[in-house]
């Protein structure tokens, strides 16, 4: 950080600075790591869910961002309090065997997160100026590098840009409601009243199983562990405080991101095209039914969410590299190996909705790996301190790291064709 944000920082802590003003110092964190959950693949998953089953499944949206909010918040308190990572710690407190088995499952997570991102916003280039899909990606591989380059300059160059892109798809998205026929009534009901009918029932597993990246958990510690140093509990607990706030507001307006996409989908597509779960399909079906002016947006916002989500993934591939193991790699280096596999799948031919899908289950398979040790380090008080976990906070966050790992345990068995009998069938 600058000298003059630290200061504004320690005033704020002093109590020299209030109102909006106190505010400010603090945001970037929780705006970086809300990209994770306004990626490419949510897109995807939200326009399947509003096109095939309407406004229904906004409640799980709801939910599946509340627990967001949750492991966010407890990500970003671990960095505070400890003044280290979660991979840090996870070096410091498990054996090198552990550790090194950790890093590779975190790096190929990490490498699979950056695989749909990185196709999602060649996809939106690809779409949006008629050019082949390789020229896209190759596009969002030079401006995802020229982003991560401006993280020499310190923190808040690069958390502007970020916060400026979650900006334009939020925007977006806001325009599509004013062009989409919203049965504002429906949407209200489906959002607070609870609903699954037969095969809904397997879409809402998605929306929730896929909701907490690995990479999202790993990153929001980080970001918080150096940005100011705190003198004393007092400071820390003024430091979380100003956190979980912008953990509230980040994730809400991801939420409300989230909940637009099954909106537009569901008002555009649902009477008709029910069918409809891939972006390309939603973009072209999207121009005759709107307009182009719709079908624009959603690319636009699209080719925001792909650019910032990669560079978020590299930044976080980063970290976890330098948290397990110790050392870093230059970041032109982590952007052409990450960068690389969406290469190879193009360039084979491979169906690119397939390869989005076995990139979910690589996540599936990461995903209980920070969780659980984020669960395990937050309740520890000779790690945490005073600021360890208490019993209903410790339960409620073991409660939704077991929810949320068996539903993703629950999208494996279905990306394999096996069935479950108390799950309906979708479709």
């Amino acid at each position: 950080m600058t000298e003059r944000t630290q200061a504004a920082v320690r005033d704020v802590l002093d109590g020299k600075r209030v109102g909006l003003r106190a505010i400010t110092p603090f945001i970037g964190p929780a705006v970086i790591a809300s990209i994770a959950y306004v990626d490419p693949g949510n897109f995807a998953t939200n326009i399947q869910a509003g096109s095939k089953y309407g406004y229904q499944l906004l409640w799980v949206v709801v939910l599946a961002n509340a627990v967001a909010m949750l492991f966010q918040s407890l990500s970003a308190k671990l960095g505070i309090v400890t003044g280290r990572s979660l991979a840090e710690l996870c070096r410091d407190h498990f054996s090198t065997r552990t550790i090194w088995v950790m890093w590779a499952i975190s790096e190929v997570a990490a490498m699979a997160t950056d695989l749909a991102e990185f196709i999602g916003g060649a996809i939106g280039l690809s779409l949006l100026f008629q050019i082949p899909l390789l020229i896209g990606m190759v596009i969002t591989g030079i401006v995802t590098y020229l982003l991560l380059s401006m993280e020499s300059r310190g923190f808040r160059p690069l958390e502007l840009c970020i916060g400026a892109l979650v900006s334009i798809i939020g925007l977006c998205y806001l325009a599509e409601m004013f062009i989409a026929p919203v049965d504002w009534s429906s949407v209200l009901f489906h959002t607070v009243v609870p609903q699954l009918d037969g095969g809904a029932t397997a879409i809402a597993v998605g929306i929730v199983g896929a909701t907490v990246m690995p990479h999202a958990i790993y990153l929001h510690s980080g970001l918080t562990q150096n940005r100011t140093v705190s003198l004393d509990d007092g400071d820390r607990r003024s430091l979380l405080r100003y956190s979980n706030r912008e953990v509230v507001v980040a994730l809400a307006m991801a939420g409300l991101v989230n909940m637009g996409m099954v909106i537009m989908a569901s008002s555009t597509f649902h009477a008709g095209h029910s069918d409809i779960a891939e972006i390309e399909t939603a973009y072209r079906t999207l121009t005759p039914l709107l307009g182009a002016a719709a079908a624009t947006l959603f690319l636009v916002s699209l080719i925001a969410s792909g650019i910032s989500s990669s560079v978020v993934g590299t930044m976080a591939g980063q970290l976890i590299m330098q948290g397990f193991v110790g050392f870093r790699i230059p970041v032109w280096f982590r952007r052409l190996l990450t960068m690389l596999p969406a290469f190879v799948i193009v360039a084979l031919g491979v169906n690119v909705t397939d390869a989005l899908v076995a990139s979910q289950v690589v996540l599936s398979f990461a995903l209980p790996i920070p969780m659980i040790a984020l669960v395990i380090f937050s309740r520890r008080s000779d790690i945490m301190g005073r600021f360890a976990s208490g019993p209903k906070l410790a339960a409620l966050a073991t409660l939704a790291t077991v929810a949320i790992v068996a539903l993703n345990t629950i999208l494996l068995l279905q990306v394999f064709g096996i069935s479950l009998p108390f799950l309906p069938q979708s479709g």
